[in-house]
């Protein structure tokens, strides 16, 4: 007889999301029950009784890798069926050519 695995060794069911699909979903009744509890929470002040002061403070240096360096705006010329194929995804092509060029340069270093 094979041995039968526990729940805690079973692996989740993965899936794809891109984050418009994420933020444009509506909160299903468990989503807003948890932000129903955070919110009472909050109101009833019981997040306030935290003492922080045994944490330091983060440094600039602590910080830096997590600032991105300031965008810079350009204009580029596209062909256009690389432009329709861009907008065939919705809006955002912009920052999708910003994400197909960071990684067309990682492979490069």
């Amino acid at each position: 007889m094979a041995k039968k695995s526990s729940a805690s060794s079973r692996r989740g069911k993965l899936f794809s999301a891109s984050a418009e699909s994420i933020f444009s979903r509506p909160l299903n009744k468990r989503q807003k029950a948890v932000l129903a509890r955070i919110a009472n929470r909050q109101a009833a002040g019981q997040d306030s009784e935290i003492d922080y002061s045994d944490i330091p403070p983060l440094t600039d240096e602590q910080l830096s890798p997590f600032r991105r360096a300031p965008k810079v705006l350009i204009a580029a010329r596209l062909d256009r069926d690389i432009y329709d194929w861009l907008k065939r995804y919705g809006d955002g092509y912009s920052t999708r050519i910003n994400h197909i060029l960071r990684a067309v340069m990682s492979r490069a270093r």
